[in-house]
């Protein structure tokens, strides 16, 4: 399973945690630190259906040796959730179209064990995310 530096960064230190608070207010904290959309980036084409929460996100592309990258950027009005977004962008940013459609989010992050401690919600709310992020890849290729 392909990751990226900041995702197995992530990934690291989630381990080093053994507590499930710890990790939950590390997911907090990794949302913090993401800037915030503009206002009109919160907008119903950037929302991702099939979340409890509210959660946009932004496809950007960029040309990076002549290849098409896809840059993603997103928010969430829940804490926690705001933290997943962070968890995939870092997975999924700065990868080519091809790159993000072959990269199984779901098994990477039951890898990690981080699905296996998120509610119902969260958990549908995650594959929604992985879901729009994937579909929008396969719409650059």
């Amino acid at each position: 399973m392909s990751t990226t530096p900041q995702f197995d960064e992530i990934a690291e230190n989630l381990d080093f945690l053994d507590d499930w608070e710890d990790r939950y207010r590390y997911l907090i904290e990794l949302g913090q630190q993401m800037a915030p959309l503009a206002e009109a980036e919160r907008s119903e084409a950037n929302r991702v259906h099939g979340c409890a929460s509210q959660v946009w996100l932004v496809t950007e592309t960029d040309a990076v040796d002549g290849q098409t990258v896809l840059r993603y950027r997103g928010e969430s009005d829940a804490m926690i959730v705001k933290g997943l977004v962070a968890i995939l962008l870092a997975l999924y940013s700065g990868r080519t179209p091809a790159e993000v459609a072959e990269t199984d989010a779901v098994s990477i992050l039951d890898s990690i064990g981080l699905r296996e401690h998120l509610s119902t919600q969260r958990a549908n709310g995650l594959s929604a995310m992985v879901g729009r992020i994937r579909s929008d890849a396969q719409a650059h290729m």
